[in-house]
């Protein structure tokens, strides 16, 4: 007889039914706890069937069933096959290589939501002492041009400035070679004041130009006060009877959408001395306030040297610490792997 997905479903209910009261399993609780709408009486039927089959047994005459060894069996060997899809699913995820950061980092929020079951939260990277790679220059009529400035760890920076003069196609190519010339593999620290003398003297008569290029680099490498937070699985929370109170529910997608509470936990965390492993957060010990009854666990990612940001996961109290953990440290490995080789 197969093991058909109804079966599944029947037998893995009847596991963790088992695995969180001890008790045996009848089938008015199964028909309570699996979202298959079946009657009391077909959920029997097919609980004699995995009990001719082996993986439940019935220890008394009017008693529920609990697992037998083979139906432990299938129930584990079951969780290290979706253990191994996840991480599977997770490396290609982020083999795709997406060219903006910030798409990857809004796409990694939603994966670790739907992996976890919980609320997660993922900020920009922070950029300290990082470095130009690139610079191009692109007109997007004859008085407006385009600065798209990319540094370490591939963040891209675009900015759109008004001209007082005309450019023509020979000059924007030569003030493309001589910015990328001079400032690629820079950081902001050593752009200094001979540098950028010696840059507008080459520019001669476009040396406005080079001092918006010089801005747009600024911005681009400096640390931003600013983070930007991207957040993901916000209704996960109503999941957890104790966090699903309406106000409490209200106040704490409140925190997750506005973000401005949460750059007081991120800055926290980043304000500790050793930031880059596994941090734990635990109710009382929340410094926003909304978040008193949650757990929060948090990790730093790092895309380069001096690049770095921070993974949040969020949940109840009683949160399945283990795998968050897991997951965190399953993601940080993934990221290293990526950016390092490149």
């Amino acid at each position: 007889m197969e093991l058909d997905q109804r079966k599944r479903k029947i037998l893995v209910a009847i596991i963790k039914n088992y695995l969180e009261t001890g008790e045996p399993v009848g089938s008015r609780t199964i028909s309570k706890y699996t979202d298959l709408n079946l009657s009391s009486a077909t959920i029997r039927n097919e609980m004699s069937d995995l009990e001719e089959m082996g993986y439940i047994l019935q220890p008394h005459t009017s008693a529920g069933r609990i697992p037998s060894d083979k139906g432990y069996r299938f129930y584990v060997d079951a969780l290290l096959e979706d253990k191994e899809k996840e991480v599977s699913d997770m490396k290609d995820f982020l083999i795709q290589r997406v060219d903006r950061v910030e798409l990857m980092l809004q796409q990694v929020a939603k994966l670790l939501a739907a992996n976890t079951n919980y609320a997660t939260m993922i900020t920009s990277p922070k950029y300290h002492k990082n470095k130009v790679k690139f610079i191009q220059l692109s007109r997007v009529d004859n008085r407006k041009l385009l600065i798209v400035v990319v540094v370490e760890g591939n963040i891209v920076k675009n900015t759109i400035v008004d001209l007082d003069e005309d450019i023509d196609d020979e000059n924007l190519l030569k003030l493309n070679m001589l910015c990328n010339t001079t400032l690629n593999g820079l950081s902001l620290d050593e752009i200094n004041l001979g540098v950028i003398a010696r840059l507008k003297e080459q520019a001669g008569e476009h040396g406005v130009i080079v001092a918006n290029v010089l801005d747009a680099v600024a911005d681009a490498i400096s640390i931003d006060d600013d983070l930007e937070i991207y957040t993901s699985g916000a209704t996960n929370i109503f999941k957890y009877p104790e966090l699903s109170d309406q106000q409490k529910a209200s106040e704490l997608i409140c925190t997750l959408e506005e973000k401005d509470a949460l750059n007081e936990l991120v800055t926290d965390f980043l304000e500790k001395e050793d930031n880059k492993g596994i941090q734990v957060y635990i109710g009382s010990e929340m410094p926003v306030q909304t978040m008193k009854d949650c757990s929060v666990v948090t990790a730093t990612y790092e895309l380069e040297e001096g690049v770095q940001g921070t993974i949040g996961i969020i949940g109840p109290k009683r949160m399945d610490y283990e795998k968050v953990m897991d997951t965190l440290k399953t993601l940080m490995a993934q990221l290293d792997n990526i950016f390092k080789k490149t």
